[in-house]
């Protein structure tokens, strides 16, 4: 007998209809045997109509009362679904964040956990009752109710996962799997058996939207294992877990694109010290995520600087630069919005050359220009008009050969990642 946790998503969960086809799946995991926990999102669509609700009321809500109004989305569907198993007869019983002990900082809206204690998880798994659990949310050492940011079910069940210590977290979603490139832009994607954590970091970074990027940290820093798959269909899915010595051999193995991006260069910019913490001080201050810096050589004690920042933070972004560089004495400001960012991720970048050379030579052979670079060591990006961002997905995905399948080891599964086009 095995402790699992299953996660079902908003699309999982969107009507009575497949919250009951979630409950049939999970009595079939429970009927072989198994423990049961299981954590839930709120129905596709809800969580943005409260929100909507919250902006006729007040045009900037109290960050306080909108996570205790966001909370009721997952509240819901978590009493939904145990309803429905205890009418199929099967001992079941929801509970919500601060029930199971979730507890959080007390940044309202976007809550870091720090620790999960369990609650009556342990005495209710005992007396073999399905614990339903409403994801999403915690609360903080006072008390009052947090939400973990968008995707962050995904967080709650890894979390609640290695606090448990369970024996798998699956990821029901409606994909079923992890895809060398996004299907809908590269029909010769290839789903794969096994991507690994620090593999997984990189595209959720990137631009895939499978799995939210605080909960492969946390599957990362305690070893949870992940299985995504589909709610809809029973064939497996994708395993998210360490890294081994046979996914190294695997140069380049996903593909990724992120079409919501924004560039920004200041023009001229003095070349002393101080300069750099004046112009991004005031953008971590406003809560921006800087992503790709460059900086030129300087030139007449002059140089430009380039990064770039979220599209929906460019207006905001572009204020405060403008501001920053009448401070500093910069020539000035220029922007975009219509640009992307391209990824090539692969565990085997660390031990073989050449991947950027093949990158650079792909692009060029459709005109693609590349406007800015970056790197990690297992991971080439490049920014480039977004009107070019799907064709370029296609000819990477072409170019590293990601349709085929790689052999096989004789024990185990092989490696890749994930990629998606946002």
């Amino acid at each position: 007998m095995s402790l699992i946790v299953q996660k079902f998503g908003g699309t999982s969960v969107a009507n009575l209809n497949r919250i009951q086809h979630v409950a049939k799946r999970v009595t079939q995991t429970y009927d072989q045997g198994n423990d049961v926990v299981v954590i839930l999102s709120a129905m596709a669509g809800v969580t943005d109509s409260i929100i909507q609700l919250a902006h006729q009321v007040a045009p900037l809500p109290d960050k306080r009362e909108l996570d205790v109004l966001l909370a009721t989305g997952e509240q819901t569907t978590a009493a939904l679904l145990a309803m429905m198993l205890k009418e199929m007869n099967y001992p079941a019983q929801s509970l919500l964040g601060f029930q199971v002990k979730v507890l959080t900082d007390d940044r309202f809206g976007n809550a870091r956990i720090r620790d999960i204690g369990g609650g009556p998880i342990p005495d209710l798994l005992q007396r073999r009752n399905i614990v339903v659990v409403a994801g999403f949310q915690g609360s903080d050492d006072n008390g009052n109710i947090t939400t973990l940011g968008r995707g962050g079910s995904d967080t709650s069940a890894v979390a609640i996962d290695a606090a448990l210590k369970a024996d798998m977290c699956e990821i029901y979603t409606d994909v079923d799997g992890i895809y060398t490139a996004d299907p809908n832009i590269c029909q010769r994607a290839r789903k794969l058996h096994t991507i690994s954590y620090e593999e997984m970091l990189e595209m959720a970074s990137l631009g895939a939207k499978v799995l939210q990027i605080r909960s492969v940290e946390f599957a990362k820093k305690y070893g949870v294992p992940i299985h995504v798959r589909s709610s809809f269909v029973d064939e497996e899915g994708t395993m998210v877990v360490e890294e081994d010595s046979y996914m190294e051999r695997v140069v380049v193995s996903g593909v990724t694109c992120d079409k919501r991006q924004a560039r920004i260069t200041l023009v001229q910019v003095p070349d002393r010290p101080g300069i750099a913490h004046k112009i991004f001080a005031p953008i971590a201050e406003a809560g921006i995520l800087v992503d790709m810096i460059i900086q030129t050589s300087p030139a007449g004690g002059r140089n430009d600087i380039t990064f770039t920042v979220p599209q929906t933070d460019y207006p905001q972004a572009m204020q405060i630069e403008e501001r920053v560089a009448a401070e500093i004495g910069a020539k000035g400001v220029q922007g975009r919005d219509d640009i992307a960012k391209v990824s090539v991720t692969g565990l085997g970048m660390k031990s073989h050359s050449g991947v950027a050379t093949k990158m650079f030579a792909a692009l060029a052979s459709e005109n693609i220009n590349i406007r800015l670079i970056s790197t990690s060591e297992i991971r080439i990006s490049c920014v480039i008009d977004e009107k070019y961002a799907e064709l370029a997905v296609r000819v990477l995905h072409s170019a590293f050969e990601l349709d085929r399948e790689p052999p096989q080891p004789e024990q185990g599964a092989s490696g890749g990642a994930s990629a998606c086009c946002a």
